[in-house]
């Protein structure tokens, strides 16, 4: 395994997406680019990235909560790229879990200094799985099973689960 950072950009838009993935890459990261976070789910589990670059408005909902969810199990890095400028949005993404705040258009300059700052303090990710007792989450398939049977939980079920393993 290679020990160059390798970094997630979660972007829905292929221009910047492949932008951003060549400047990292200019800067001899490693970058592997997504445009929904049903993609990042799969990929995250597979890559086990650094750090993650986030943009808020995507196909298939709002960055935030994608934020919340993967701080519910990991401490992963995150990096918000987005043209919502306004404060109360960029509140409401670092108190959903976000590490930095980014507003579109950007310099190049300055996002390669920001991510260099996330990934000197690191945080790193962990397995994508839990396991106690006789119950296993799996964080990425949003799946839990008991004794190696699936358990159907609600949306807000499986929110609080993961709340309580969190807190």
């Amino acid at each position: 395994m290679s020990d160059v950072a390798l970094v997630m950009v979660l972007e829905d838009e292929p221009q910047i997406r492949n932008l951003l993935c060549d400047a990292l890459r200019e800067q001899q990261l490693r970058c592997v680019g997504v445009g929904s976070m049903e993609a990042a789910r799969v990929e995250m589990a597979r890559v086990l990235p650094q750090l993650l670059v986030v943009d808020l408005g995507l196909p298939d909902g709002d960055g935030r909560g994608f934020i919340s969810e993967l701080r519910a199990w990991s401490e992963l890095p995150v990096l918000v790229l987005s043209a919502r400028s306004q404060e109360q949005e960029k509140i409401a993404a670092l108190d959903a879990g976000a590490d930095d705040y980014l507003v579109k258009p950007f310099s190049r300059g300055e996002l390669l200094a920001r991510v260099r700052a996330l990934l000197r303090r690191g945080g790193g990710q962990e397995p994508p799985q839990l396991r106690f007792g006789e119950v296993e989450v799996d964080f990425v398939q949003r799946r839990v099973c008991r004794e190696g049977i699936e358990v159907h939980l609600t949306p807000i079920e499986y929110r609080l689960l993961c709340a309580l393993i969190a807190g």
